[in-house]
């Protein structure tokens, strides 16, 4: 008789790779863009905008959580609604609470690097490519909100309280990312730490580039509009899902 083999521990999240970040940026630009649809053309509210969507995301967050493995659908699904939820979260702490943008950003710094520490205190580990237990999917999806709304507020510091504009603050923050993917392949900086610097910038970029199509031509948008924007990054995130669904089946199917 042959010994008993443990069983594979399913992954529950994807690889971090070019398709990620191309999906990631259309996923957090249609949070900016989605966010300010529902609280401010549609009239709802931060609050209320963040009520629905705080209880959206914690649904598909429960029913990613009883997959206990990593499915398209399922993951994008819970990222999009915690972009939405992270954008009406920093516009809530910062217009409606008071905060401000500077003070609002210091506050989410503070508790992404809290999350961090107890999340690497308690699994050992800061893994973003792999993901085994229910404990540790969940400090990645508090991490994660944290994050998208840390990078909400940040956008807006710069493009509005700094007085840099749209354009100028998304290829300041372009240039920053680019930065990021340097150090990742030419030098030995730690890739934990450029994945959360990449991970947090690329959500200003989305939000300032959500701006800069929806805002009227005064504050230096475009003034496409809200529905206009959210319709056309959701359309390119589903063609982004699509490409990347194929690429994954051809991938099993070859190995």
């Amino acid at each position: 008789m042959t010994p008993n083999r443990p069983l594979a521990v399913a992954n529950r999240v994807p690889q971090i790779a070019l398709a990620y970040w191309i999906i990631k940026v259309a996923s957090t630009t249609l949070g900016e863009t989605g966010a300010d649809m529902f609280s401010m053309t549609m009239d709802l509210g931060y609050g209320t905008t963040i009520v629905v969507f705080a209880a959206l995301f914690a649904a598909l967050l429960a029913i990613k959580l009883m997959l206990r493995r990593y499915t398209l659908l399922s993951y994008w699904a819970v990222f999009t609604a915690s972009a939405i939820l992270g954008t009406a979260l920093s516009d809530f702490i910062d217009r409606t609470l008071g905060l401000g943008y500077a003070a609002g950003s210091a506050v989410l710094v503070g508790l992404l690097l809290l999350t961090l520490f107890a999340w690497y205190r308690k699994e050992k580990s800061l893994s973003v490519e792999r993901i085994e237990t229910t404990g540790a999917e969940l400090f990645y999806w508090s991490a994660f909100l944290i994050a998208n709304t840390l990078g909400t507020a940040a956008g807006d510091y710069l493009s509005d309280e700094l007085g840099m504009g749209f354009m100028v603050s998304a290829a300041l923050i372009a240039g920053l990312l680019v930065l990021c993917a340097v150090g990742h392949h030419f030098t030995k900086l730690s890739g934990v730490f450029l994945f959360w610097c990449a991970f947090v910038l690329t959500r200003p970029f989305g939000a300032t580039f959500g701006d800069l199509l929806t805002k009227p031509a005064e504050r230096g948008g475009l003034d496409l509009g809200t529905y206009g924007a959210s319709a056309f990054f959701a359309v390119m995130m589903v063609i982004a899902l699509w490409f990347e669904a194929r690429n994954t089946r051809r991938a099993n199917q070859s190995a």
